[in-house]
């Protein structure tokens, strides 16, 4: 048993890229499930219609924050062991520049897509035109010729419309929530 335990803590690392990588989805899992929990705080607990306290609507979300918050720690001690918290030392396989323009690009669309679309356009329309522009900008590829490139955009087109139909009819059939 002894030797087992021994080859078990003796395993190599990961590459060191992975461990960044860990480091940054730890942050954001841990924001993830803080932010959560916050929320589903402030949810109501519809004391005054004598909702038993343990079916309150944010019950569920916030034990779910709670866990990602844990899991997270988890993750975020055991990368940083491994030093992934040296996000951006020079020559050690930190961040690099194609990293840091796919995390602005999610960033911009998903944000034009929040802030932009909803609300402003009818949900559907918004949401095809969110998808198909997100596939349509990560499938991109430089200096491809004609007929891929078609294939592709008539793939991230069909795409858009399967999860804009799925996405509407699962919330407002299955779980009976009015979008946006």
């Amino acid at each position: 048993m002894a030797a087992l335990h021994a080859n078990v803590v003796s395993l190599p690392m990961k590459p060191t890229g992975l461990v960044k990588a860990d480091f940054v989805s730890a942050l954001v899992l841990v924001a993830l499930g803080v932010g959560t929990m916050v929320e589903s705080w402030n949810m109501p607990r519809l004391e005054e219609r004598g909702v038993q306290p343990y079916t309150v609507p944010g019950l569920v979300p916030g034990l779910l924050g709670a866990i990602l918050v844990i899991l997270g720690l988890v993750l975020l001690v055991r990368s940083s062991r491994a030093g992934g918290w040296r996000l951006f030392a020079e020559g050690d396989g930190g961040i690099g520049a194609d990293a840091v323009r796919r995390v602005a690009l999610v960033l911009v669309l998903t944000f034009g897509y929040a802030i932009g679309l909803i609300g402003n356009t009818p949900y559907e329309l918004a949401t095809g035109v969110f998808v198909f522009a997100f596939i349509a900008v990560f499938e991109w590829q430089k200096g491809e010729a004609l007929a891929p490139r078609a294939r592709r955009l008539a793939s991230a087109a069909f795409q858009a419309i399967l999860v804009t139909l799925v996405v509407t009819v699962v919330f407002e059939r299955i779980f009976l929530v009015r979008l946006p």
